[in-house]
């Protein structure tokens, strides 16, 4: 069972401990970006955050500490700003156009953040790993919502492995837009990526109607 883990603090005021740490994010993000994890030192970390090396370690115990808050926090602005834009009650084909929309244009927004998060996962420790991977099938389990209340709007019956594929797709295909931006973006717009993947996936699912596997 994958829990969240504590990251231990010498500091007992919990404003106090939200505040430096995202301080040190915002600082570590910066530096992952520019020269990866392995090559960024805690000294580093200190002084983009705006303090010593000192304090630093008032509220962490190691860079792998760090790593795990950056990838923590990344996974949960993505998911609250797609739980607050989403409206699953009735889910009908402009909701599907709408959903999709908010979540490419999250990840074009925190492109840096999520690039980061992909390559620098795998130096997590292995107790921590289960459970930032756990919160990335809460994303996506959150498109098999959407899913399941457009089928059921539409009258249209699909299998639940089908349904889960389909939540997948559009999880990988906004992620997509953030690892192959400088590709994609010689050939659309973010609109009009968005426009062609949405109508792709409304057509697949009409398509299966017609042509049920």
């Amino acid at each position: 069972m994958s829990v969240k883990r504590e990251v231990q603090s010498s500091v007992k005021d919990e404003k106090l401990i939200r505040l430096r740490r995202e301080q040190m994010i915002k600082g570590a993000v910066a530096l992952f970006k520019q020269k990866g994890f392995h090559r960024t030192t805690t000294r580093e970390i200190a002084r983009a955050s705006g303090f010593s090396i000192g304090t630093l370690y008032e509220y962490i115990r190691s860079k792998e500490d760090i790593l795990y808050l950056v990838c923590d926090q990344i996974y949960d602005e993505v998911q609250n700003r797609l739980q607050t834009e989403l409206d699953l009650n009735k889910v009908t084909t402009d909701t599907v156009k709408r959903s999709i929309a908010s979540y490419f244009r999250i990840i074009d927004e925190m492109q840096d953040e999520v690039l980061i998060m992909y390559q620098e996962a795998k130096s997590l420790p292995k107790e921590t790993l289960p459970y930032v991977l756990k919160k990335e099938l809460e994303m996506v389990a959150i498109f098999e919502q959407l899913i399941e209340g457009y089928l059921q709007t539409e009258a249209i019956h699909i299998s639940k492995s089908h349904q889960k594929l389909l939540a997948h797709n559009i999880f990988v295909q906004g992620q997509m837009w953030g690892f192959r931006r400088w590709a994609l973006r010689k050939l659309y717009t973010l609109d009009e990526y968005i426009h062609i993947q949405t109508d792709l996936f409304i057509n697949s699912i009409n398509n299966y109607t017609k042509y049920p596997y």
